[in-house]
């Protein structure tokens, strides 16, 4: 009987790690089965412990947006481990990193790095409370921005009213000034403004989500947004650490022509290393220690083995050229999916843009949390283990966004809509 090293392995973890993994989603609770641990990765492709290969949709939850191993990013790499792995001191690297985010994000005239999504939401967050003197904030349901105290948190139990802790260890209070409302509903955002505008801090908001699969904000959602927040004296925050340089060279406002007070960045910004930014307005910014009241720090920020990954992967995906060909890829892999789909009967529909796409088990495209929810579970992990059986990888859990990368060949494309589609033919 042949051993299968996966299950080996999350045994192993399972004794010594929370649920065998390091992050929640890498578990397969949604999907069942046993996680793949990854050996190795190049280009668009991983293997498990077991040999096997998969055509890579997740690339790290973002980050590897040229694929894993691009000739000019490891040697970036390389030559900065020499020089050492960390100083506790600045670099010039940090700089130049820096200036390469700013001249990319118009909206952004200073930049403060770190080393997660999650530290950059929980700075930018303190730092619009800090920079207006305010309290409350705004967020969405199923928009996820990290897992600070005052962004976990379900809807109250009416309109416009705060939320409640969606964790343990999260008091009350924690989010008590945490107003949570229905994505794309201006009906609601208006209420919430209406109601408590002057004591508005800020409105945090993934303007594309990827964290409840891939949903728009519509173009007239997001003008309201930024109406309502220059109305009341509220800063508005894009939290762009998935969408930053994935949807796009300017991110997600740069899709949408709209100008965010602050911008969260991190993933791609990091080329696949632990490193994420927040920034803004160079007034809103200089509130930040050392200069004014707002702390933050980090030991870490502006690692220089992560800065050389970062910038390596800036200047490749700046080439003339590169988002017109990796949006043609994605495109031509969700259309070949929905055509797939369609074929054999499947209720299906998709959506993408730049590197990033979502795919529903829905006739229509979700505009929120709650339609998402709707969605077909069984059929979904069907989909999910049928792929993964054919060497395809994909998000294990229907809530999540996929990517592709520039790594991503036409055959990679055509194998997995080729596989998807023998899975719809068994589960129309």
């Amino acid at each position: 009987m042949t051993t299968d090293n996966n299950q080996t392995l999350f045994e192993r973890a399972s004794a010594v790690i929370p649920g065998g993994v390091n992050s929640p989603v890498r578990a397969f609770k949604a999907v069942g089965g046993t996680p793949r641990f990854i050996q190795r990765a190049q280009g668009a492709y991983f293997w498990d412990a077991n040999g096997k290969r998969y055509i890579d949709y997740i690339g790290s939850w973002g980050p590897m947006i040229l694929g894993h191993g691009h000739p000019a990013v490891v040697e970036a790499v390389q030559k900065a481990v020499l020089e050492g792995f960390s100083y506790g001191a600045p670099t010039e690297r940090e700089i130049e990193l820096a200036e390469a985010i700013l001249a990319l994000v118009p909206s952004m005239e200073m930049v403060r790095l770190v080393s997660s999504g999650t530290e950059a939401a929980m700075s930018a967050l303190r730092l619009a409370r800090g920079a207006t003197g305010r309290k409350h904030i705004i967020k969405f349901e199923g928009c996820y921005h990290g897992h600070a105290d005052a962004l976990l948190v379900k809807a109250g139990s009416g309109l416009a009213t705060f939320g409640h802790p969606t964790s343990g260890g999260v008091p009350p209070e924690a989010v008590q000034h945490t107003i949570v409302l229905e994505y794309n509903n201006i009906a609601q955002l208006e209420e919430a403004f209406a109601l408590h505008g002057k004591d508005m801090a800020c409105l945090m908001i993934e303007a594309i989500a990827g964290n409840m699969n891939f949903v728009r904000a519509t173009p007239e959602f997001a003008r309201r947004c930024r109406e309502l927040c220059t109305q009341h004296g509220a800063l508005l925050v894009f939290d762009e650490v998935m969408t930053g340089f994935r949807v796009g060279l300017h991110g997600a406002q740069g899709v949408l022509g709209i100008t965010p007070d602050l911008t969260v960045l991190g993933k791609v910004i990091g080329g696949g290393m632990p490193l994420a930014a927040f920034g803004g307005p160079r007034a809103i910014m200089e509130q930040l220690a050392p200069l004014g009241p707002v702390y933050q720090a980090g030991t870490l920020s502006g690692n220089p083995v992560a800065t050389a990954c970062g910038l390596a992967t800036l200047k490749e995906i700046a080439k003339p050229g590169f988002y017109e060909a990796l949006s043609a890829k994605t495109r031509t892999l969700v259309e070949g999916l929905k055509a797939a789909a369609d074929a054999e009967g499947v209720a299906f529909n998709v959506d993408s843009e730049g590197g990033m796409f979502g795919f529903y088990l829905m006739k229509d495209k979700p505009q929120n949390y709650g339609t998402v929810m709707t969605t077909d579970n069984a059929k979904f992990n069907a989909l999910f283990h049928g792929l993964l059986d054919r060497g395809v990888y994909i998000a294990p859990a229907l809530y999540e966004a996929g990517f592709v990368s520039a790594a991503h060949s036409d055959e990679d494309i055509a194998a997995t809509i080729e596989a998807a589609r023998q899975i719809f033919s068994h589960i129309s």
